[in-house]
Formats: structure tokens, sequence, C-alpha cells
């Protein structure tokens, strides 16, 4: 449901004078253009925005179970529980809420075109309104808008309203108009008991939605609920379920975007705890959608540093290409602004610890001009090589305040430019380059003293020598 400001402001209104107000409407005939229409045996439809509607429609907003029973009760009124109120014209409805203001009554504005009191009192979350409805007869799988009162409890996170309802027979399974069942759809404080629930009445863990054909363990990794993602994995869920698009959850789950700066740990943070449990269950660390994405080249691009380190204990393929020939390195260079509040040059660092291939040296200057507001993703990709290969005009792709900056690190580097290494180095690089294809697994076995271990490993200095 959606309402506008306007629209959501509530005015203080004694319950005794709400039903003396709700007697009077159904007393009084339909005002305006109040119309209603049959179609056989079925529900009414009502396209009405005065007299009893008005009434009928504002109870079960506020839900007032005393005022919706006293109108179902009026066979005058002309309602139904299973009445349809279709919000499509938007000259009538329009009226309609000019009716309310004028009345100084409670107004929020529902967003279905079609929708039913069944729908309303479970999306408000109105369990006694629901339960009012259920026995007057109201059908639970009613879906004129294309959506059952089920949907709009689940995705309201009303657990009391979907208990009510899959009591009364609701389909845990039925797909709405998007093609997406009750378990796809829970959200809010409730989302645990709604899943619990709709699990224990019959609710099928791993069900379709029918156009992206994604599981419900699909979406709570793109919502990172760690929760809920327990709960259907704990009730048999797939941990390797592939969508439409050949994504498995694992997926998804490492390709999660940061909305902000700010949140760029907590989101991180969020991933990883879901991608050690999707692990843990079985997922394959190494499985490529149909583009050949791997969850690595996905963790890198989003910048999501422990995620890379966790995937690269797992033994994953560091210099897998994806079809557009992109190695884990290539995405983690070429990630969003938001990669610099999540340490990139961790994910750069570990990348290269594990055995990934170099940067094209020709490409280095475009990584410079990119990445320069992080100097230690550029520091870790220098140490990597035995010469500075940087033109000598390289100077001019860092702005001058960041020059200013981190003035110690881009002293080093461009006096380096064109000039030898360090000893030092050199003898990194040549040790390296000798573990190459076992690296990860050598270095830490080396009888070395910590300080010189890490620095085989590419610690980072802040400095060039």
């Amino acid at each position: 449901m959606s309402w506008s400001p306007e629209e959501c402001r509530e005015q203080e209104e004694p319950r005794g004078d709400r039903h003396a107000l709700c007697a009077r409407l159904v007393e009084e005939p339909n005002r305006g253009s109040a119309e209603h229409l049959k179609s056989g045996p079925g529900p009414i439809v009502t396209r009405t925005a005065s007299g009893p509607a008005l009434a009928f429609w504002q109870a079960l907003l506020a839900g007032d179970v005393g005022s919706v029973s006293l109108i179902l009760a009026d066979s005058s009124a002309g309602l139904a529980p299973d009445s349809i109120f279709d919000t499509s014209d938007p000259e009538r409805w329009r009226d309609f809420r000019f009716n309310i203001r004028a009345l100084r009554l409670w107004s929020l504005t529902y967003e279905e075109e079609l929708t039913t009191p069944l729908h309303v009192a479970a999306s408000r979350g109105h369990t006694d309104v629901l339960q009012l409805l259920l026995r007057r007869r109201a059908r639970p799988d009613s879906a004129p808008g294309g959506r059952t009162a089920l949907h709009e409890a689940c995705a309201a996170g009303h657990a009391a309203c979907v208990h009510v309802l899959l009591v009364s027979g609701a389909d845990p399974n039925i797909p709405d108009q998007d093609g997406k069942r009750p378990l796809h759809l829970c959200r809010g404080a409730g989302t645990l008991e709604c899943a619990e629930l709709l699990l224990r009445f019959g609710a099928k863990v791993d069900g379709r939605s029918e156009e992206e054909e994604e599981t419900p363990l699909h979406v709570a990794a793109r919502l990172g609920h760690v929760e809920l993602a327990n709960l259907l994995l704990r009730r048999g869920a797939c941990p390797d379920a592939r969508d439409a698009e050949g994504w498995t959850p694992l997926l998804v789950a490492c390709d999660t975007r940061c909305t902000s700066l700010t949140d760029a740990a907590a989101t991180t943070a969020r991933c990883l705890q879901l991608c050690r449990l999707l692990l843990s269950a079985g997922a394959h660390a190494d499985a490529a959608d149909q583009d050949k994405r791997r969850p690595l080249h996905l963790a890198c691009r989003r910048g999501h540093a422990a995620i890379v380190e966790l995937l690269l204990t797992r033994g994953v393929s560091v210099n897998a290409m994806d079809y557009g020939g992109h190695t884990a390195l290539h995405c983690a260079l070429q990630g969003p602004p938001s990669a610099l509040a999540q340490s990139p040059e961790q994910a750069v660092r570990a990348l290269l610890n594990h055995g990934a291939v170099r940067v094209w040296p020709g490409a280095l200057p475009k990584v410079l001009e990119r990445w320069c507001m992080s100097p230690r993703t550029i520091e870790v990709l220098m140490n990597t090589y035995s010469v500075m290969k940087l033109p000598e005009e390289a100077m001019g792709l860092v702005p001058p305040e960041i020059l200013q900056k981190h003035h110690r690190f881009y002293s080093s580097l461009f006096a380096l430019v064109r000039q030898p290494r360090s000893l030092q180095h050199l003898s990194r690089c040549a040790l390296r380059a000798h573990l190459e294809a076992c690296l990860p697994h050598a270095l830490p076995r080396l009888p070395l003293p910590p300080r010189l271990l890490r620095y085989l490993q590419l610690d980072f200095e802040d400095v060039l020598y």
C-alpha cells in the first residue's frame, strides 16, 4: 500500500463517533454517481466513492471491526465481504478522497486498481477484520488485482494475518500477477514468522517465480537476509538452484551492491555471512552463470574484499575469464566508486597473492588515473613489477589535490619511472616468480620471520623503493 503525505493525516475521532458516522452513511442513499455492477453470482464490483462504500472503505482502513460488521449486516448497503473496489477511475476516486477529507476521516489510498476488503485488512494487519470477513465467507484466494490477500499479508510482514488466512485455506503456493509466490514476498519485521508459517502449511521451499525462475533463497540472498536464508536451507532449499539466467544464490549474494558509501562495511559483513552460510550448505564456490561470471568476478566488481578472500580460500579459479574476457582482477579494477570505501587494495592484494595474472603494462596508466585516490591499490600493483612501467607524463594523470594529499607515495612512484628498483624488491619479484604456480600455499610455509613473510606477500608500506 502507498499513500500520499496529504492523505496520511489522522484525525482523532472517538470510536463511538466513527460508529455513528458509519451508521448514518449506511442509512443515506448513495450520493453522486454510485454504481454497482454484478457479474452473475460473483461479488459486487463497486465503482462508487460515496455513501456506504465510503464508510465501508474507511472502516476497513481503520481496522474498525464493529463498523465493518454493521455495514455488512445492512442488506440495503449492497456491500459484501467479497466486494471488489475498482479504483481505476481517477475522477470517481478523486471525489472519494475529497469526501473523506471533508468528513475529517483518516484517509489511506490503496494502490491496487482492483481490491477487496480481505486484501485491505491483510495488508494493514487488521486481524479481527480479516477473521470477520472470512467468517462471512470471503474467498481467501480471491485475486481481482493479481494478488491474493496472503500475498499482501506476507509483503507487509503481518504474521498473524498470514496465519489466519492459511488456517482458512489460503493457497501458500499461488503465484501473483508477477509470478511470485507468497514465500518470495515475505518482508518486514515478521519475515521469519511469515516464512515459517508458509512452510508449515505446505509452501514449496524451492518454489520458483514464473518469469525469473527464482527460488525464495535467491530473494533472501538479494535482500541480505541471513536468518531467512538459514531457515530456508534448514528446510531443504537447494543452495545451487539456478534462475533463468543461471544465477545461484551465491552469485546473487556476491553481487549485492552498496546503496551508499556509509553502509559499505555493513553490506559487506552481511554478504560475507550469507556466503559463509551458503558455502557451508554445499554451494559451489566457482559456479558460473550463462555469461561465465563467477562469484569471484562479482565480489571483485562490488568491492567485497572479505568475500574475495573467502572465495580464494575455497580454491576458486583466480584467472577464469567471463565471456567478455575479464578476469577477477579486471573486475576489481573496473569496480564502481563505492568500492573505494571497501579497501579495494585488499581484494587486489589477495588476488595477486593467489596467482592472479598481472595487469598488462600498457593499461597501468588507465589504472593509475582511475584509482589514484587509493594509493595502496597502485602500490600493490606496482610491487609486482621489477621495473616501473609508466610513461614519464603519467604524473599528469593524478589531480594536484591527490598528489598533495598523498605526497610521499606519489613522489616515490614518479621518482622510480624508468629507474631500477631496490635490490630487496628485485629479490621479492624473483622469489614470487619462482613460486608462481603454488604461491598461496608455498609462501606461508617458508621458514621466514613474520615481517619478511609479510613483505613477500605485498604488505603495504605506503611508499615505493
